[in-house]
């Protein structure tokens, strides 16, 4: 019997994989590392038969230790970075790297090399802005694609087709060409609430009048839950499952982490606008559902049914949260390399820090954290970070000053995005935090302390990976849609509630951010 579904979620560094069964226990995970290319300032590349690889090791690792047989898996289902996957017209890889490698076929989705690009695309004012915050940010397809076309015609004109990961790894499964509305919409302008989900006009103008024919572009969108497709023989080898496993439309690896947070509630939209998800890691995402079409100037969206039907999404992030604290540890001089056992220490020498200078520790030094922009609620990836308050001190003690000081900047970061998004009409008062950050107690603190909401915690910290799972669950038949699968997969959480006695200082200290704003500003103003 075909009662258990395969999740895979590719992330920035590695490629994951875990067992489910119907009831969404995870009964088993592997993960597998991937390669990624920096050969400049703001370029970052990828290696698609590289992932692959590593989604195959993944799988097969997570199936052994499952002693679970491939009989058993009626779906796989995949999410991915919003990253661009180039291929020639036969298939085959195609260089995105201005260092000419063939194997970096791929474009990573925090390269900012089409600035210049999305700053075009602000310029039109096309109606397709208005679900994209009215910026276009370097992270979407366009960007990357426009820039593709101008810097590197020879790659433009060999190729045949053009994926966002996650539809990536379904073709590579399938061989269907079918793309997902989730990615569609939300990375490639597609307005799904439209007959028409492609405006023609909006791409004549940015230079991309050939898109959909270059890059084997269909039409309609597949909606997250749905089948496109059983595994061909070759991936059914690869993955060590069978050919009669269904395949799952794909999703942004963040919105699957918010159908894993959030899907208790898809059958109640007035509690599911009340919800938030936090999917916290090297950066930061916040997304919201409604029923009604909201405005979301400085936000991505809103989105048509990226995740929900008749939903619309919104999206607001940081483009640099844990990886602005990698920053941080490694640029001291009492840091390094940071890994798992350098932040630990860390966050333990801040609580016996705290516990002697209580609210004094670091008490001067003030962060801007946009040191990658700011993705939300500014919608400026030409921003830049500062701090206010350095001194000599280049102590271990001076680090965790700096560090704790950081984090509270995170976090007065995310209540900027709730305090915009109520100003919207949006209602969060709950956030469902997932991923790395739920391993900090540090930020975990400062989430429901700066922000002032109650933070739920799902006791299986792998949101992502079960997101993925209820959509591969409805592909297959085991759930007949994303509601039914929620309500019977969703594992419950743990509430943590603000302290309401930190009020008045967070408060102090987000009137210094927006200061800081204002300040930044006036320097860059200054003739």
């Amino acid at each position: 019997m075909r009662d258990h579904v395969v999740a895979v979620d590719i992330g920035t560094g590695s490629a994951r994989a875990g067992v489910f069964d119907v009831r969404g226990h995870l009964l088993a995970k592997a993960e597998h590392p991937i390669i990624m290319n920096r050969p400049r300032q703001n370029h970052a590349e990828h290696d698609s038969e590289d992932i692959w690889a590593a989604v195959c090791s993944a799988v097969r690792t997570a199936m052994g230790q499952s002693g679970i047989e491939a009989a058993a898996i009626g779906a796989v289902g995949f999410d991915a970075t919003c990253s661009l996957v180039v291929r020639d017209t036969e298939g085959r890889q195609i260089s995105v790297s201005a260092g000419g490698e063939t194997r970096f076929d791929t474009i990573v989705w925090l390269d900012h090399r089409a600035l210049n690009e999305a700053d075009f695309c602000t310029a039109t004012k096309h109606e397709v802005l208005e679900h994209s915050g009215g910026v276009m940010s370097p992270e979407m397809e366009m960007p990357k694609l426009m820039w593709l076309k101008k810097k590197l015609p020879a790659t433009w004109e060999k190729a045949g087709y053009l994926f966002d990961l996650a539809d990536f790894l379904t073709w590579k499964a399938t061989g269907s060409l079918a793309r997902s509305r989730c990615t569609l919409t939300a990375k490639w302008n597609y307005l799904a609430h439209k007959e028409k989900g492609w405006r023609q006009d909006f791409l004549q103008q940015i230079g991309l009048e050939d898109l959909q024919a270059r890059g084997h572009l269909p039409d309609e969108a597949a909606a997250v839950g749905e089948s496109i497709g059983r595994l061909t023989p070759e991936a059914a080898e690869g993955l060590g499952l069978t050919t009669d496993c269904c395949v799952a439309a794909g999703m942004i690896d963040a919105y699957a982490g918010a159908l894993g947070t959030l899907s208790s509630y898809a059958g109640d939209h007035e509690k599911l606008e009340h919800q938030l998800a936090l999917i916290a890691g090297t950066s930061s995402c916040v997304v919201a559902f409604s029923r009604e079409r909201k405005p979301s100037q400085g936000m991505w969206g809103p989105y048509y049914e990226a995740v929900f039907p008749q939903s619309w999404l919104v999206e607001a992030g940081q483009s640099a949260a844990g990886g602005l604290l990698d920053h941080i540890v490694r640029m001291h001089a009492a840091g390094g390399e940071p890994n798992t056992v350098l932040h630990q220490r860390i966050v333990t020498r801040i609580a016996e820090l705290r516990a002697e200078e209580g609210d004094a520790l670091g008490a001067r030094i003030f962060v801007l954290p946009d040191f990658h922009g700011n993705r939300s609620p500014l919608a400026n990836p030409h921003a830049v970070g500062a701090i206010s308050g350095l001194t000599l001190d280049t102590s271990f003690d001076g680090l965790c000053a700096l560090y704790w000081r950081t984090a509270v900047a995170i976090a007065l970061g995310i209540r900027h995005i709730l305090e915009t998004m109520k100003g919207y009409g949006y209602v969060p008062d709950t956030l469902h935090v997932a991923g790395g950050h739920v391993k900090n107690p540090v930020l975990m603190e400062l989430y429901a302390d700066v922000t002032g909401c109650k933070v739920i915690v799902p006791k299986m910290n792998e949101a992502v990976l079960l997101g993925t799972a209820i959509a591969a669950s409805v592909a297959c038949g085991l759930h007949k849609d994303l509601a039914a699968a929620g309500k019977a997969m969703y594992p419950g959480g743990a509430e943590r509630l603000p302290d309401r006695s930190k009020q008045a200082i967070y408060d102090r200290d987000y009137r210094r951010l927006l200061a800081m704003y204002r300040h930044r500003a006036e320097l860059e103003a200054v003739d």
